[in-house]
């Protein structure tokens, strides 16, 4: 039987920043064969982060020292009274973004620019190094395309690069994935057409060459089974039976493993 695990940590008051692990984004991780789901309690172990899959593309990813991050916030955690050290967003669809964001975090980045100007970010928390590379969008039914509409948001935290690809509409270019450079994991949309169409998505997974995968952005449980088995000659397949994930560079397999995580708010 599934059973979401706890979120204990969060409910913690975040420690100061310290100086984080060097990630190796650019360099193969090793690491154990297996990667399982962990039950935390009282806190992570030094260099582990935490990622707990909360909804739709949202995810929190909470470092050794208390510093918590939320992709593609909507306003909405659970009914715990959380207030992240940073929220990352983007305007796809509402689902992505809020136009009435908490007043009290302290950095809030939207994936899409002001004017005509990409938006640029690279926040050092001292933990935690925040960066994105902005991807083109198209507006409904294909019409509409906004340049640089989108940002894939990438965490340098615990000596670990995690990639998230936000509203992927767009196959991206050799100078896009030089830019977002080696992930050791990457939040992935698999819904297969409001974003990208499966087998382009996976080709996508394929070039970026995580050690990890986690999908997200699916609409129905017949859309994540597609792309399981479009990807399963290649990868691993885990189902955690759980919503989140406590991890170091040590633990990463050895050979490329899709994680499946089932969303849960935090209550």
């Amino acid at each position: 039987m599934r059973a979401f695990l706890m979120f204990g940590l969060l409910l913690a008051t975040p420690a100061l920043a310290q100086d984080r692990l060097a990630s190796h984004c650019l360099a193969l991780a090793e690491g154990p064969e297996t990667v399982q789901p962990t039950k935390l309690g009282e806190g992570l172990d030094k260099d582990h982060v935490l990622i707990r899959y909360l909804d739709h593309a949202s995810f929190a990813i909470v470092s050794d020292d208390g510093l918590v991050a939320v992709t593609d916030y909507t306003g909405y955690l659970g009914t715990v009274d959380l207030v992240p050290d940073v929220v990352t967003m983007n305007n796809a669809h509402s689902t992505h973004w809020t136009s009435d964001p908490d007043p009290r975090i302290p950095q809030i980045l939207k994936g899409w620019g002001e004017g005509s100007a990409p938006a640029q970010h690279r926040l050092d928390l001292g933990g935690m190094l925040i960066r994105n590379v902005t991807t083109d969008t198209r507006g409904p039914f294909g019409e509409g395309a906004r340049k640089d509409g989108n940002s894939i948001f990438i965490f340098e935290v615990g000596g670990l690069c995690i990639g998230h690809l936000g509203h992927l509409h767009q196959i991206p270019s050799a100078e896009q994935y030089a830019a977002i450079g080696r992930l050791d994991v990457v939040m992935v949309p698999v819904d297969g057409g409001y974003t990208m169409r499966l087998q382009d998505m996976a080709g996508v997974v394929q070039r970026l060459r995580a050690s990890i995968v986690i999908p997200m952005h699916w609409f129905s449980d017949q859309s994540l089974q597609a792309f399981l088995t479009e990807m399963s000659g290649e990868f691993n397949v885990v189902e955690t039976g759980g919503s989140q994930i406590d991890l170091s560079r040590r633990d990463l397999p050895g050979s490329p493993t899709i994680l499946v995580l089932d969303p849960a708010y935090l209550d």
